[in-house]
């Protein structure tokens, strides 16, 4: 999948994961030790998130079924969590650094492509 931060012109992702199912989305990222530049991990539909067990600092966006960015969680760190707002419907995990890198901050507007 690839993200594009519409409101900035700025990639997000241009590698990014669906995680749609129950089990995909219960172990997420559980096995990775980091993620690549252009990765990302993108949960359907989303919620909170929590950091227990992993190996490394993610970045995490959280969008409405729009698209439109609710919140945002810059280098949140091993056996952290971070809650969702309402309406969340997709919570997208990045490397650590896509956040500021894109500029992307609540009421930017994302395109989700397969």
């Amino acid at each position: 999948m690839r993200i594009e931060n519409a409101s900035r012109g700025a990639q997000v992702a241009d590698r990014a994961v669906l995680a749609n199912t129950p089990l995909a989305r219960l172990v997420g990222l559980l096995n990775r030790r980091h993620l690549e530049p252009g990765e990302g991990l993108v949960l359907v539909p989303g919620g909170a998130i929590h950091m227990f067990f992993m190996r490394m600092a993610i970045d995490v966006i959280f969008a409405d079924k729009e698209g439109n960015v609710l919140k945002t969680a810059v280098n949140v760190k091993p056996w952290r969590m971070v809650m969702a707002p309402r309406h969340t419907r997709y919570t997208i995990e990045l490397p650590v650094g896509v956040i500021e890198a894109s500029g992307t901050q609540p009421g930017d507007h994302l395109e989700i492509t397969s």
